[in-house]
């Protein structure tokens, strides 16, 4: 099992799947769940709404549209969209999101940074939780991809793993 750390687009990886930081509603309006949206497709919030509340510490996984992985998990970070949270929802989705694809049994997932966009968690604390909790799930996939687009995340990422 490898860890990988990647600088780049979630939407654009070729996984088993990749990790939506929703709200609990499922909607999917801006940051990552918004460009999960724009890129693979309206169908992708459908059901995700349709499977809604997901409690944050809960985790379901729905299409990918026209992604290049086979499913989203969407693991929501806060109940309400654009709420401020604290690092522990970012360890509950992370922990989610996990237990959800041993679930669906699948070798590859990809976690963006989680929490620190409108949730305004610290990237720091953020990355700390997520290589923390992948250190754990290691054995259990062949391929954990911790990726983002800001470059701050990639290194708290690599300090911390």
């Amino acid at each position: 099992m490898t860890i990988i750390i990647e600088e780049g687009d979630l939407t654009k990886i070729s996984c088993d799947a990749i990790v939506n930081p929703a709200n609990s509603y499922g909607y999917m309006g801006g940051g990552v769940a918004g460009a999960i949206k724009r890129v693979g497709g309206n169908e992708i919030e459908k059901e995700a709404i349709s499977k809604s509340p997901i409690d944050v510490g809960k985790a379901v996984a729905t299409t990918s549209g026209s992604l290049p992985c086979r499913f989203v998990i969407h693991a929501p970070t806060m109940k309400r969209p654009a709420m401020r949270i604290d690092v522990e929802n970012v360890k509950l989705a992370t922990k989610a999101a996990l237990d959800k694809g041993i679930k669906l049994n699948i070798k590859s997932i990809a976690i963006p940074g989680m929490g620190t966009g409108v949730g305004g968690v610290p990237v720091e604390k953020a990355a700390e939780a997520i290589t923390k909790l992948a250190k754990q799930f290691e054995d259990r996939f062949e391929k954990i991809i911790l990726i983002d687009r800001n470059q701050d995340m990639i290194e708290s990422f690599k300090k911390f793993l």
